[in-house]
């Protein structure tokens, strides 16, 4: 099967968020299973030279962007299986920032167009077009009519996928045909049309083929208001073609067993190598140095939606149980000033890394003991599936991939991978962060069976990828 993935930024070129990591993982995984795929992305000025110095410049031709030619220049590069595409453009692309600027519209608008005219240029017939959130979300609309204009495109399924629905590229009117080049046919409510304004995502969601979203659970959670932001109705009439498919991680990325950033590498088989990870975290983050004491620790941005007001407002119950705690990430002021207050209330005891670090990431997979995720509202999340990989174990709220990926533990049973709760409540969210410390200071045993049982889940792409291969089997008829 021939596949093009078209996102807005792949791993490990260009990344801002888990958008990137999928696009950079999945497409690799489909090659493995033996697919033709190609991946398209916009050449932006922060992609390194290290990777420019292994481009092949293909051909540029024009884009047909309403009443605009812009230039497109074609860039090729090859590596793990997959052929990816880069996008030229200056004038769109050469900004430092990815995303942000009053004309995103237009210069994403530039790069569904690139995507769709870019097969006819190098000659590559593609079955299936997956895209990704609302930066190409007109690929699907645009497919409906090109695919009866270009013969690379007279087969071609359009696949779209909801990462966050919360941003969903609305704008007014006037984009329509002077930005996008479609006429006012595309504006009504079976399309483009919101309020008076255009959506990009509520278009792609009737437009294509087929719809998924990054956990089963967020599929269903998107038919109420509270976690669609305004698109229950067309999540709801367009239920017949949308399917949840749990993201994977890079497994071999994240690999206690030879991950070099680790003080000790460990495995399942032997976590000895773990307590040196915990005492290095202890040393990096300035916490005292007390095997016993368990570490509780946040790696995430410093918003509300990830349960924050939670967290900030626990701070003192969390530190009454006798654990210690590390915070990495930077967000609101509101969360960055509640936990410096607390790093000088509870000296070695309470640490505020107010930075992002892919190191002192990395020493917190490896060396806490509880990873807290009291998230709002998660489509996937990556980071409970990272710290399972390292045996630390996730106390999380029961939402989207949160639920979907991480299995309560079961005292009757003994099984299960981490800790949940149910309620955005802080009340909920403390007891089972007791919980959780309990179990380790009472029964160690059981404890390390929960490690050895989250550290064997299996988050390969390998599984997601055979659900998308069922996916694009189905679109296409094949």
């Amino acid at each position: 099967m021939n596949i093009l993935f078209a996102s807005s930024e792949v791993a490990p070129f260009i990344k801002s968020g888990g958008l990137a990591d999928v696009a950079g993982s999945l497409p690799q995984a489909m090659a493995q299973l033996g697919h033709d795929v190609r991946v398209i992305l916009p050449l932006y000025e922060r992609i390194g030279g290290e990777w420019r110095e292994q481009m092949t410049f293909l051909q540029n031709y024009n884009i047909h962007l309403a009443w605009r030619t812009p230039y497109c220049g074609i860039f090729e590069l090859k590596r793990d299986g997959v052929t990816y595409y880069f996008v030229d453009n200056e004038y769109y692309f050469k900004r430092w920032e990815i995303y942000g600027h009053f004309d995103d519209a237009e210069r994403f608008a530039f790069f569904s167009r690139a995507v769709i005219e870019t097969p006819g240029h190098v000659g590559f017939f593609p079955d299936i077009i997956h895209c990704n959130d609302w930066q190409t979300a007109l690929v699907p609309i645009y497919l409906l009519s090109e695919r009866n204009l270009v013969p690379e495109l007279r087969g071609a399924k359009s696949v779209f996928t909801i990462h966050n629905i919360e941003y969903q590229g609305r704008y007014g009117r006037e984009v329509l045909e002077n930005v996008f080049g479609l006429d006012q046919s595309y504006c009504h409510e079976r399309m483009l049309a919101y309020y008076n304004d255009v959506n990009m995502m509520k278009g792609a969601i009737y437009a294509a083929d087929y719809v998924t979203t990054v956990s089963p659970s967020y599929a269903e959670e998107l038919r109420y208001d509270f976690y669609a932001h305004g698109l229950a109705g067309v999540v709801a009439d367009n239920a017949h073609k949308i399917r949840g498919i749990l993201n994977g991680i890079d497994v071999n990325r994240y690999d206690p067993r030879k991950d070099k950033g680790l003080a000790k590498t460990f495995s399942d088989k032997s976590l000895k190598g773990k307590a040196e990870c915990k005492a290095a975290l202890q040393e990096m983050a300035g916490l005292e140095k007390d095997p016993e004491a368990p570490i509780v620790a946040c790696v995430s941005r410093l918003v509300s939606h990830k349960g924050f007001d939670l967290v900030s407002g626990a701070i003192h119950d969390i530190m009454g149980t006798g654990a210690q705690m590390v915070v990495l990430g930077t967000g609101e002021w509101r969360y960055e000033e509640a936990f410096r207050q607390a790093a000088w209330q509870y000296p070695g005891r309470f640490s505020a890394q107010i930075m992002y670090s892919d190191p002192f990431a990395t020493a917190i997979y490896g060396g806490a003991d509880l990873f807290l995720m009291p998230s709002v509202a998660e489509p996937c999340g990556l980071s409970q599936m990272i710290a399972m990989r390292y045996g630390t174990l996730p106390v999380v709220r029961e939402t989207g991939g949160l639920r979907d990926s991480v299995q309560p533990y079961n005292q009757y049973t003994g099984e299960g991978t981490g800790f949940s709760f149910a309620n955005v409540d802080q009340g909920d969210m403390t007891w089972a962060l007791r919980q959780a410390i309990e179990l380790y200071y009472a029964n160690r045993k059981t404890w390390t069976a929960l490690q050895k049982n989250a550290m064997t889940s299996d988050f390969s792409w390998t599984r997601s990828a055979k659900d998308y291969e069922e996916v694009y089997h189905w679109v296409t008829g094949g």
